[in-house]
């Protein structure tokens, strides 16, 4: 499935990281709509359709969550883990965003279900580079499940 079309949610409280994000998915090419929610429970209720979210043709389900873990109310942790249980977004790909490198969120993200574990680079160059190989990798080689 061509996923140039599906959206990308970024959970992210930082608006620098937003901005850089941003930046970075234009100069990547990356056509696909943006969505940002600023912290795990809008997250949760984005992906749930709740509230100021019920309106999908506004809030269309992502086809690839960018989810920081360090987040107001929610944590990250809860926010995929809380994904994971909810048998309509099983599939969904969640791809940990974090300033952690601490094994153990590594590890607990894999045990909960996220499809990939960066650790964000220092310099905006790096993120440039990590976002075209993640354009490559998920938009361009990846197959998506059609529902």
């Amino acid at each position: 499935m061509t996923t140039t079309n599906r959206a990308i949610l970024l959970v992210e409280d930082n608006e620098d990281d937003v901005f850089l994000m941003r930046r970075a998915l234009r100069g990547a090419h990356v056509v696909n709509p943006l969505h940002v929610v600023e912290d795990g429970q809008q997250a949760i209720d984005y992906l749930a359709g709740n509230g100021a979210f019920a309106d999908r043709e506004a809030h269309p389900m992502p086809a690839i969550v960018f989810l920081d873990l360090k987040l107001p109310y929610v944590s990250g942790h809860e926010v995929l883990a809380w994904i994971r249980r909810q048998k309509e977004l099983e599939t969904l790909v969640v791809i940990v965003l974090t300033s952690s490198n601490e094994p153990s969120d590594l590890n607990r993200c894999y045990a909960l279900g996220a499809n990939s574990y960066l650790v964000k680079p220092p310099t905006p160059e790096q993120l440039d580079d990590l976002t075209k190989a993640f354009k490559w990798y998920w938009l361009e080689y990846n197959h998506f499940d059609e529902s």
